[in-house]
């Protein structure tokens, strides 16, 4: 029994355990977190998650922050800001931009959502209207500047971290209230954002100093103008990249610091430094590996039940050890998706979105992923060592999906019960909104071809006879993770050492990549998992078609509908 039901009560440990620790950190101090939804323009329906301290009320309003994520991101990504800043007693909106998270529209729509969000902000009664600041990272500072301009004064300052204002022609006010800009030294987008080429010579960005009002490079720390009169101004340059803007004691505490020190009413709490949102995001990280064990474990109890136990039939390797050809198919299956990755997105930048396919993030890995699959075929037609599988297709669909349900559910659940997820930094699992499951089917369908040409091509060139459990899919793992390792290794060594990427004009598809270390780590465990126990590629390729359609579905933007077709991010740039 333990044997059957090991894996599957090890993940249900792990995902109530991370899901209790991070529901904890984030009500911490008696904050009330909701989810919400409120009306956008347009008659479109906006979303995001409501922290509530304890002390707001409407006799007792409390001052509050607009807080927006950034491009392919959802409301979840702030919630280190939204965690310090509830705590010390501000309320805080975490806004999904339009086009991301369950707020409906595209990409840019109706000013990405900004003054929506604000108004909504604005008629709680428990938040003072004469105290609301602002918050975006990266292109989420188009929904907070937006807001601005649409009411001048209906905030008292600005935070924006790794942004800039008028970013893709993002409306901005000329002279914002009171801003503070934190930017990386080791940002990625510096040459977009501030054109200049490191993010740690932005003091001496033309456009900042001109924003500033300073003749000379503007020196980091000191306040230039005056809060009372609206025309502060203050950089910070911590030593972190964009993605670590959100998510570093140098990125937060400078923003924390900033709101408590512009706008007045009850706020009050530890200093800024003191942080406590890192163990949200360990709480949340432990349930994702708990996903990862209850998918594996679930397989394993329905492999046994009568409706599924004609499909175990355990997988025979072709390889009978690691000889140079085994060794030459480890590096090209390694290798040749991370070499692939650059070329195969910018080509992938042609399928713009269109109704059955209106992710453009997606379409582009779609691209990538498909090119894969056709060189795997073309190294495949030259291999000598061909092994059997037993595959029935039906079978392996059913069980597929009834394993993926199962996680499904399981994630239902922790987001009712707990207003959490599966995530840690720039990965991040959730439900999806309603309008993404029509989306989510023509994409699992490309999905699959990838992978069920990909696992098969795991199995038949790396399983060795003999191996255990164990060996084999660590070699899964290692096989398919390897390449994303080291592309991002070389990136962020080049960025360290010299302040730029090895390739600087790809910083978005660098933080992109990171993302894959993980997720095709977990795609060759389920990949050897699954052919071990079935003889077979096709349940292990269907689950991680569903995994990762539903994955990227849920997290990416959508850039298309049959209201608003804006062009391509990137088409037009700031200035």
């Amino acid at each position: 029994m333990l044997r059957t039901w090991g894996w599957f009560l090890l993940g249900l440990v792990l995902i109530v355990g991370g899901s209790l620790l991070a529901s904890r950190v984030q009500t911490s101090g008696g904050v009330r977190v909701e989810d919400v939804r409120f009306a956008g323009d347009g008659g479109l329906t906006q979303s995001g998650l409501l922290y509530v301290p304890a002390g707001a009320t409407a006799r007792d309003p409390a001052p509050a922050v607009l807080a927006s994520h950034g491009y392919i991101n959802t409301r979840e990504m702030q919630s280190p800001f939204a965690i310090e800043l509830a705590r010390r007693g501000f309320v805080v909106l975490a806004m999904d931009m339009t086009g991301h998270g369950y707020s409906e529209g595209a990409v840019g729509q109706n000013d990405f959502g900004g003054p929506a969000a604000l108004r909504y902000l604005q008629s709680l009664p428990f938040v003072d209207r004469a105290n609301i600041g602002l918050e975006g990272h990266s292109m989420g500072g188009g929904p907070i500047l937006a807001a601005a301009v649409a009411q001048p004064d209906g905030y008292r300052s600005i935070v924006l971290e790794g942004s800039t204002p008028g970013l893709l022609r993002a409306k901005a006010p000329e002279n914002p209230r009171n801003l503070a800009l934190v930017f990386g030294q080791f940002d990625e987008f510096a040459q977009l954002m501030w054109q200049v080429p490191k993010g740690s010579e932005v003091a001496r960005s033309p456009r900042l100093m001109k924003l500033f009002g300073s003749p000379a490079p503007v020196v980091e720390g000191r306040v230039y103008g005056s809060v009372a009169d609206g025309t502060a101004r203050v950089l910070y340059n911590p030593p972190v990249t964009h993605p670590w803007e959100h998510f570093s004691k140098g990125g937060v505490e400078p923003a924390v610091a900033w709101f408590q020190q512009t706008l007045d009413g009850e706020a009050s709490g530890p200093p800024a430094g003191e942080q406590i949102w890192l163990w949200k995001e360990i709480g949340t990280g432990v349930a994702f590996v708990g996903f990862a064990y209850l998918l594996l474990g679930t397989f394993e109890i329905l492999l046994r039940t009568p409706l599924f136990a004609r499909l175990a039939t355990p997988g025979q390797a072709a390889a009978e050890r690691r000889d140079g050809r085994w060794w030459l198919s480890f590096a090209l299956t390694a290798l040749i998706p991370a070499a692939t990755f650059y070329p195969a997105m910018k080509v992938g930048q042609v399928f713009f979105p269109m109704r059955l396919f209106p992710q453009w993030i997606q379409n582009q890995l779609l691209v990538w992923a498909l090119v894969n699959a056709l060189i795997m075929l073309g190294v495949a037609a030259l291999r000598k060592r061909r092994p059997v599988f037993t595959t029935r297709w039906l079978a392996s669909a059913a069980l597929a999906l009834a394993t993926v349900a199962v996680g499904y559910l399981s994630l239902v659940v922790v987001d009712a019960a707990f207003k959490t997820d599966y995530r840690f930094w720039v990965l991040g699992l959730k439900p999806l909104a309603g309008s993404d499951w029509a989306m989510l089917v023509p994409y699992v369908v490309l999905w699959s071809l990838f992978f069920l040409v990909a696992i098969r091509a795991l199995v038949s060139d790396l399983a060795i006879r003999g191996d255990g459990f164990l060996a084999q899919v660590v070699t899964g793992k290692v096989a398919m993770s390897l390449g994303f390792v080291l592309l991002v290794a070389i990136q962020y060594v080049s960025l360290f050492a010299t302040g730029v990427l090895a390739t600087p004009t790809e910083p978005l598809n660098t933080i992109v990549a990171i993302q894959f270390i993980p997720l095709l780590a977990l795609v060759g465990a389920i990949g050897m998992w699954t052919w071990r126990r079935t003889g077979s590629y096709a349940p292990g390729a269907l689950i991680c078609a569903l995994v990762i359609g539903w994955y990227i579905t849920g997290s990416t933007a959508v850039h298309w509908t049959p209201d608003f077709q804006p062009p391509p991010p990137g088409a037009s740039r700031a200035r």
